[in-house]
């Protein structure tokens, strides 16, 4: 017999790292510790503190202080709210149905909105309302609501004051370091994907590259809100980090530019792929500077001052380099060690994000259904465990709202509460009952909470049921003052519990979240709309703001499985971006020559012409790139440098554009979800 998996270094704890045991041993004493604190403050409900303390776990300080912070506004909101509802309607059950309804569905649409701290301030403002006000049903008495309302929020604000505690006493990896060093891999990652995508071949690994690429810079800015909660110094210098991701994303564009550009320059020199690769290589030294750059550059500069195509390229590659460099020294810029210094680059809006209104109000109509549904059910049966079974739908329908798979969370949520139901009546009853002391709870009570905490670390696929595992095993323990053992509610709870998540993935499954082709289509228009935007004389987004914008949508099928749909958003945002930046240098170019201005003038008119809405027409995207070719051809010839230099610009915005022809002649009748651009 085998027995090599009982020997230590085989074991959950034997294989933990310093850092799995730092975060298990963190998160389950803040677990154990809100528990026994609640008790002392001789709370009813001490399982909702141990539960509390399991939700704010996160392994950095500025994750904590940042969801933390979310919790108790979120708990704040929800309380209140719960009071209110419970005190206005308790009289009337339907009155009661439809104010918990469309409080639960107004918190799903909001959190639906926003992302980070705001998504889950709302969402928790919905569930915990929820878990008040349907624990208040039976209350008779004004005062009774109010101490229940008052005992939840209590409970709440020991787990999270338990989690923060155990935070400063065993702290993790600093937020800041891992900013840090995912903008200098970044930085170094861009020029590996400029590599990629400035060779002739069109390859999958293109897409994915430019895809990782952008996810993993909004990722950062993820990041950055963490770190400026938890470290002083980073934030004093939060512009400086903002501006750091523009220039990243500003980045990526130009090498998505440049590629094509490439795509349509017939005559390049015989060394463009060495020197590209010298650049590149150069600029991945720490100490390059522009006179480096400027002697590689000089094997490439165009002697034919009339090659207007070799000229733009020439000046669009010297912007990456310079961009580039620019972006290299306020990177060593955010390691001096002086904090109190003032660093002032150029100023920048926050990065702009995405928000499906449509979809947010679809997943808030599910919520109003599904909980009024619920509780007509709990109205005309009576049953027992209806609090319990619309607080877990409740929380279902919140949660999982926003996600891309809602059925899978369902099904894992399911598989949990299984298990949960049959170990924690193990415990409950076989061991609880003889157990009179809470420190001797304890001691069987933190290996368990070790142990699940390490099996989550180790074991990434199933980190998920894990998870939800520490999280709900309170309620199910069901650790009460005074201990209450009763056989009978306690199984009808747990039926009520499981009947909830039940009622939630009926609703997912009837109502189900539009199909990644149909949340293509709509963010395809929200692209096109906003182009439309910045091709007036005063549009409503920046530059840097629609760019991060068009980035942000982009990412929102990431982990789509639709290939088409992900290919399609993706080319779709490529083409636009690249014409808004033309777009802006045409406002910002300027000429003495009054006829140079109106050709300006005439190529934006020509984007006028040929993008609406709802897609592109084809008749007048044929004539606007003859136009477009004509008029860089023609003010080549022409003897003035500014004429020469809106040749170039005006080249640029075919090489763009010339893409959505290519589509057409690809697949002659495509639909307007289809109309795209080829990789960037």
């Amino acid at each position: 017999m085998n027995l090599s998996w009982l020997e230590w270094k085989n074991t959950p704890w034997g294989k933990a790292t310093k850092a799995q045991w730092r975060y298990a041993l963190r998160n389950s004493i803040a677990m154990c510790l809100a528990l026994g604190v609640a008790f002392l403050l001789d709370l009813d409900e001490p399982y909702w503190a141990m539960t509390s303390a399991a939700v704010v776990s996160f392994p950095t300080i500025g994750g904590v202080i940042s969801k933390s912070i979310g919790r108790i506004f979120g708990s704040l909101l929800g309380a209140l709210s719960s009071m209110l509802i419970a005190g206005m309607c308790l009289n009337d059950p339907w009155l009661f149905t439809f104010f918990i309804a469309g409080w639960l569905a107004l918190c799903t649409y909001i959190s639906n909105h926003y992302q980070n701290n705001v998504s889950y301030a709302f969402a928790l403002a919905g569930y915990t309302a929820a878990i008040i006000a349907f624990s208040l049903t039976d209350a008779t008495d004004s005062m009774q609501v109010f101490d229940i309302t008052q005992a939840r929020v209590c409970e709440v604000v020991t787990g999270i004051v338990c989690g923060a505690l155990m935070m400063m006493i065993l702290p993790s990896t600093s937020d800041g370091s891992t900013l840090l060093d995912s903008l200098r891999k970044m930085h170094l990652r861009l020029l590996d994907h400029a590599a990629m995508l400035w060779q002739p071949d069109i390859t999958p690994q293109m897409r994915t590259s430019h895809e990782g690429v952008i996810s993993q810079i909004l990722t950062m800015n993820v990041l950055r809100i963490q770190a400026v909660w938890s470290h002083y110094r980073l934030r004093r210098r939060n512009n400086v980090l903002n501006f750091m991701l523009h220039q990243q994303l500003r980045l990526t564009s130009v090498i998505s530019s440049i590629r094509r550009i490439m795509l349509n320059w017939p005559d390049q020199p015989a060394n463009l792929p060495s020197v590209l690769q010298q650049l590149l290589d150069e600029l991945k030294q720490p100490d390059t500077n522009k006179y480096r750059l400027a002697k590689i550059l000089k094997d490439i500069y165009p002697e034919n001052g009339s090659d207007f195509r070799h000229k733009t390229f020439w000046l669009h590659l010297r912007y990456f380099c310079w961009q580039y460099l620019q972006s290299s020294r306020w990177l060593a810029k955010l390691d001096e060690i002086n904090p109190t210094s003032q660093l002032q680059p150029p100023k920048v809006s926050s990065i702009a994000q995405h928000t499906d209104s449509t979809e947010a109000a679809y997943n808030a109509l599910r919520t109003f259904l599904c909980i009024v549904v619920g509780c007509a059910f709990w109205i005309n049966t009576q049953w027992d465990a209806g609090a319990s079974a619309l607080t877990l739908a409740a929380i279902s329908c919140v949660l999982y709202s926003a996600i891309p798979s809602p059925i899978n969370s369902i099904t894992t949520l399911m598989k949990s509460l299984a298990l949960l139901s049959v170990v924690c009546y193990i415990a409950k009853f076989g061991l609880m009952i003889q157990i009179d002391d809470f420190w001797v709870f304890c001691l069987f009570l933190l290996p368990v909470l070790l142990t699940m905490q390490m099996f989550k670390l180790q074991h990434p696929a199933y980190a998920a049921l894990w998870g939800q595992l520490i999280v709900y095993m309170g309620s199910f323990l069901a650790v009460t003052n005074p201990p209450s053992y009763d056989f009978q509610d306690y199984i009808n709870d747990d039926f009520g519990k499981l009947a909830g998540v039940i009622l939630a993935g009926l609703a997912f499954q009837i109502l189900r979240p539009s199909s990644d082709k149909i949340k293509s289509r709509r963010i395809i228009r929200a692209l096109r709309r906003d182009f439309i935007d910045q091709l007036s004389q005063k549009p409503q987004q920046s530059e840097s703001q629609f760019e991060s914008r068009i980035y942000h949508r982009i990412s929102q099928l990431n982990q789509s499985k639709d290939e088409q749909s992900r290919l399609w958003l993706l080319r779709w945002g490529v083409v636009l971006l690249n014409c808004s930046h033309i777009v802006w240098q045409l406002r910002k170019w300027q000429a003495r020559s009054d006829p140079l201005s109106v050709v300006r003038e005439v190529c934006i008119r020509c984007l006028k012409g040929i993008m609406t809405e709802k897609g592109v027409q084809q008749k007048s995207l044929d004539a606007t790139l003859q136009e477009l070719l004509r008029m860089s051809t023609a003010l080549s010839r022409h003897p003035e440098k500014a004429a020469q230099d809106l040749a170039g610009l005006i080249w640029r915005l075919y090489c763009s554009l010339s893409q959505l022809q290519q589509t057409y002649q690809d697949k002659p009748q495509p639909s307007e979800t289809e109309l795209a651009a080829p990789n960037p």
